[in-house]
């Protein structure tokens, strides 16, 4: 996946990250399969559709899927070329989604709304740095309702080299206190990562 030498400051690592994103997306992003993971899929299968925010949404993949399935979306992403990518999806498939470009730790300022009942989040939050994560926790709880569903992917903090990525079940529950982590689940790559199911109470 992702390496990089470890930038200087927090702001540089910041650049370096976006930079080495928008390369990818000038190309296919190596994780960006077009496939829904299954994950999502059971969830959805089992929730009545409502309002659902995708933060790092991509290209579009699992918008187009929600949207598909009933359910109100707007997605987040900070790369311009990737939001572009997400928009010609939805209008092939024939869908509405509401894709914005814009940071996911900063919803309060792209006026995303709030009562959301599920927030989808693919490995976007293990890649924010440290300093920026409560801003992220903050603004999630404010956009969602009570009960919401809170469904992550992350990987471990060991799991690549820089350690801007990474994020822990402690960690969430520290970070998210107005919010119960009910499950998680190891995921099925070769290094460590996870899937973390966290509800609004």
């Amino acid at each position: 996946m992702v390496q990089r030498m470890q930038a200087k400051s927090p702001a540089e690592q910041e650049t370096a990250v976006r930079l080495e994103f928008e390369e990818y997306y000038r190309e296919k992003a190596p994780w960006d399969n077009g496939v829904t993971p299954p994950e999502l899929v059971a969830l959805v299968e089992r929730e009545p559709a409502g309002r659902a925010l995708e933060l790092g949404c991509g290209t579009g993949t699992n918008a187009v899927y929600l949207a598909e399935h009933g359910w109100e979306v707007v997605g987040v992403d900070l790369i311009e070329r990737a939001i572009e990518q997400a928009r010609a999806k939805a209008d092939a498939a024939g869908v509405s989604a509401q894709l914005l470009l814009g940071d996911a730790t900063r919803l309060v300022e792209l006026a995303v709304g709030d009562g959301f009942s599920l927030v989808f989040d693919l490995s976007c939050f293990c890649a924010i740095p440290a300093h920026r994560r409560d801003g992220y926790a903050a603004g999630v709880t404010r956009a969602t309702a009570p009960g919401a569903n809170l469904l992550m992917f992350g990987y471990g903090p060991d799991a690549l080299p820089d350690k801007i990525f990474g994020v822990t079940a402690d960690e969430l529950r520290t970070r998210f206190s107005d919010w119960d982590l009910v499950d998680v689940t190891p995921g099925t790559n070769p290094f460590p990562t996870f899937w973390f199911t966290l509800r609004r109470r």
